[in-house]
C-alpha cells in the first residue's frame, strides 16, 4: 500500500459513558446506587480535584464475589485500578512513539480547564493505530526500496537492520541474506563500521570494481550515529553512485589541460603544414614526401636530425596532414627531472603522492588520446622509464600513477633524437625493444649546411617575419652581407640561423642590412674557413659557386687586369669577360 499519511482524530475513541465518584465511598453504596448502572467509574480524591481511578462495573460485581457481604467495610480506592494516565484532549499519539511513552490500560481525557471529559481505553486505541501504522510502514519500505540511493542500518552490535535495493544491486548481496547478519561478515572495513566504533558521523568518496560487468564503480558515503533518549542504538548510512559524475569530472579535467595546451600550441599549429616547410633541396624534398606517406598510417616514426633541423615543425605537419582529431602534445625529455617522468607522462590520482594535486592529474598521453605525442630527445628517457614507456605502446593502456582504473589509449608516438640511438642500442644505454617500437619509418633530416641552396629561401623569409614581429618596415639585405650569410655553416641550423635575422632586424639602424650588422662571430668564421667550404649536393650550383670564387679570385691576384686573370684561369679572355657578367662580379 502507498498513499498518503493521514491526520486522525482520536474524538470518535473518547468514550463519556461513566460517572465521578469520591475515592471514600464505600463498595457497597456504590454499588446499591443507581450511577452504577454506568459501565466506568472514576474516582477522585477527597477534595474532588485529582483523579484516583477507575473501576467499571464488571470490577464491581468481581468485588462482590470475593468480599461478599462485607462491602459495606470496603471503601472504594482500596479496589480501584491506578493504571491509567491523564492526557489533555490536544494529545496526539501519531508519533508513535508517544504511544509507547505513555503507555497504560486507560486514558483520561481532560479539556484546557482539567475537567473530566471522556476517557479512551488502550486496546481500542491500539487497534485504531494498528491499520495507520501498517499503511505507514508499507509506504516506507516502498520509498526506501525504490529511491535511487543507497541506504542501510546497522544496531548497536553491528547487525545489519535495513538494506535496500539500491544496496543489494551495488554490492550483489540479496537482502534475504544480509539482513539478520553482521555488516564485517560481508564487507570489511566499511564506513558504518568506523561509525560504530567512534559515534561520530563520517563522509567518504570510494572506488570499486564490479567484476561481473567489469564496470568502474564511484559512490559517495555519509553514516550518522542515532540516538534515542541519549543512547546510541546504531547506524544509519546513505550511499549515492557518482560513477558518472566522477567521468564527467575526469573528462573536463581532460578538457581543461588540452584548453592550455591548445592555447599554447594554436598559433605554431598554423605554421606547420608541409608546404609551409621552406627548401627545395632534395634531401628535405625526400624527407617530406616519406612524411607524408606515413602521416595517414598510425606507425610509429622516428625523426633524426641535429638540434634545431626543425624535427617539432615535422612532427606537427605530420599531425595535421594526418586529420587525428586528438591534439598533439609536444614533450621534451630532457626538460623533465628523472622523478616527474612517470606522472607527468602517466598522470596521478587524488592524494597520490605528498604535493599531489587534490583532484588528481591527467598525464601526457592521456591529454593527447586521439591524437600525437611527440616525443623530443627520447634518448635521454631514463633507462628505467623506457620499460615503462614500451608496455604503454605495446598494451595501449596505463594507469594513472596510484590509481586503479585503466585508461585505452589510441595515441600516434613521433620520437626524435639528435643523438645516435643505434650506438645507445649497442652500448646498452637505450632498451633494443623500445628503438625498433618507436623506429618503424625513420626520417632524416639534412643538416641546414647540406643544403646551403635553401639558406637564401630561409633569410628572406625570416627577414619578413621578423621585421613583422618586432613592428620594422621591411629590410632589405646587401649582396656582400648575402654572400657571408650563404657562406656560413650554421652549426645551429635553422634555430641559429633564425635567431641571427632577428638579432640584426632588432640592431638595425639602416633600411638595408650590410655586412656591419652581421654578428662579430659569424664573420670571423667565415673567413677562417673559406678552405672549408662545403658546396652543395646540387651539381650545377657547386659549380657556379666554383667559377664565380676562382674567378674572383684570380682577378684579386692580377689586381684586376682581365688578360692575365684568364691566363691564370687557362680560359679565353671572352669566356672571362662572359662569365663576369653572368655571376654579376664587376
Amino acid at each position: 500500500m502507498f498513499k498518503v499519511p493521514n491526520k486522525n482524530s482520536y474524538d470518535e475513541l473518547i468514550k463519556t459513558d461513566y460517572v465521578v465518584v469520591n475515592d471514600d465511598l464505600l463498595l457497597e453504596d456504590v454499588y446499591k446506587s443507581s450511577e452504577a448502572e454506568s459501565s466506568f467509574i472514576i474516582t477522585l480524591d477527597k477534595e474532588k480535584k485529582v483523579i484516583s481511578g477507575y473501576i467499571n462495573l464488571e470490577k464491581v460485581n468481581e468485588a462482590v464475589e470475593r468480599f461478599g457481604c462485607n462491602l459495606s467495610e470496603i471503601a472504594l480506592k482500596e479496589v480501584i485500578d491506578k493504571d491509567f494516565v491523564v492526557i489533555d484532549k490536544n494529545f496526539s499519539f501519531d508519533p508513535f512513539e508517544n504511544h509507547f511513552e505513555f503507555i497504560a490500560s486507560i486514558y483520561m481525557v481532560i479539556n484546557f480547564e482539567n475537567k473530566i471529559i471522556g476517557y479512551v481505553r488502550n486496546d481500542e486505541l491500539f487497534s485504531h493505530n494498528y491499520t495507520r501504522v501498517e499503511e505507514s510502514l508499507s509506504t516506507l519500505k516502498y520509498i526506501t526500496q525504490e529511491i535511487n540511493e543507497g541506504l542501510c542500518a546497522i544496531d548497536k552490535d553491528g547487525v545489519v537492520i535495513m538494506w535496500n535495493r539500491f544496496m543489494v544491486e551495488r554490492y550483489n548481496i540479496p537482502a534475504s541474506i544480509m539482513v539478520g547478519r553482521k555488516m564485517s561478515d560481508f564487507l570489511v572495513d566499511t564506513i558504518s563500521e568506523r561509525v560504530l566504533r567512534t559515534k561520530m558521523s563520517m563522509s567518504d568518496v570510494y572506488y570499486t570494481k564490479k567484476h561481473e560487468e567489469d564496470k568502474d564503480l564511484y559512490g559517495v558515503v555519509h553514516a550518522r550515529p542515532v540516538y534515542y533518549k541519549d543512547e546510541f542504538v546504531g547506524v544509519v548510512c546513505t550511499e549515492v553512485d557518482v560513477t558518472d559524475a566522477s567521468k564527467l569530472s575526469k573528462e573536463l579535467e581532460v578538457t581543461q589541460e588540452k584548453i592550455k595546451y591548445l592555447e599554447n600550441e594554436v598559433r605554431s599549429l598554423s605554421k606547420s603544414e608541409f608546404d609551409q616547410i621552406l627548401g627545395k633541396s632534395y634531401p628535405l624534398e625526400k624527407a617530406k614526401n616519406i612524411a607524408k606517406q606515413v602521416a595517414k598510417t598510425n606507425s610509429s616514426i622516428m625523426i633524426n636530425g641535429e638540434s634545431g633541423t626543425g624535427k617539432e615543425v615535422f612532427a606537427r605537419a605530420i599531425h595535421k596532414y594526418s586529420n587525428k582529431e586528438g591534439t598533439f602534445i609536444p614533450v621534451n625529455c630532457s626538460a623533465i627531472p628523472q622523478e616527474l617522468f612517470e606522472s607527468e607522462f602517466f598522470g596521478y590520482a587524488p592524494g597520490a603522492f605528498t604535493g599531489a594535486t587534490k583532484g588528481g592529474k591527467a598525464g601526457i598521453f592521456e591529454l593527447a588520446n586521439g591524437g600525437t605525442v611527440f616525443l623530443d630527445e627520447i634518448g635521454d628517457l631514463p633507462y628505467n622509464m623506457q620499460a615503462k614507456l614500451l608496455r604503454v605502446l605495446q598494451e595501449k593502456e596505463l594507469m594513472r600513477v596510484g590509481g586503479k582504473e585503466i585508461v585505452k589509449l589510441n595515441v600516434r608516438i613521433i620520437a626524435a633524437s639528435n643523438k645516435d640511438l643505434k650506438s645507445m642500442v649497442r652500448e646498452n644505454k637505450f632498451r633494443d625493444d623500445l628503438f625498433y617500437r618507436l623506429n618503424v619509418v625513420e626520417i632524416n633530416l639534412p643538416a641546414l649546411r647540406e643544403r646551403s641552396e635553401d639558406v637564401g629561401i630561409l633569410i628572406y623569409h625570416f627577414l619578413e617575419e621578423q621585421c613583422k614581429e618586432n613592428n620594422k618596415p621591411f629590410l632589405k639585405i646587401s649582396k656582400d652581407a648575402f654572400k657571408i650569410l650563404e657562406k656560413y655553416e650554421w652549426k645551429g641550423n635553422i634555430r641559429e640561423l633564425k635567431n641571427t635575422i632577428e638579432n640584426m632586424v632588432v640592431l638595425a639602424s639602416k633600411k638595408t642590412l650590410e655586412i656591419d650588422d652581421i654578428p662579430e662571430y659569424i664573420l670571423k668564421t667565415v673567413k677562417n674557413s673559406k678552405d672549408s667550404f662545403v658546396y652543395p649536393m646540387d651539381l650545377n650550383q657547386a659549380i657556379e659557386i666554383l667559377e664565380k670564387n676562382k674567378i674572383v679570385e684570380a682577378l684579386e691576384i692580377s689586381k684586376g687586369n682581365k688578360s692575365k686573370a684568364a691566363k691564370m684561369l687557362n680560359i679565353p679572355r671572352t669566356t672571362l669577360y662572359y662569365k663576369m657578367e653572368q655571376y654579376q662580379i664587376v
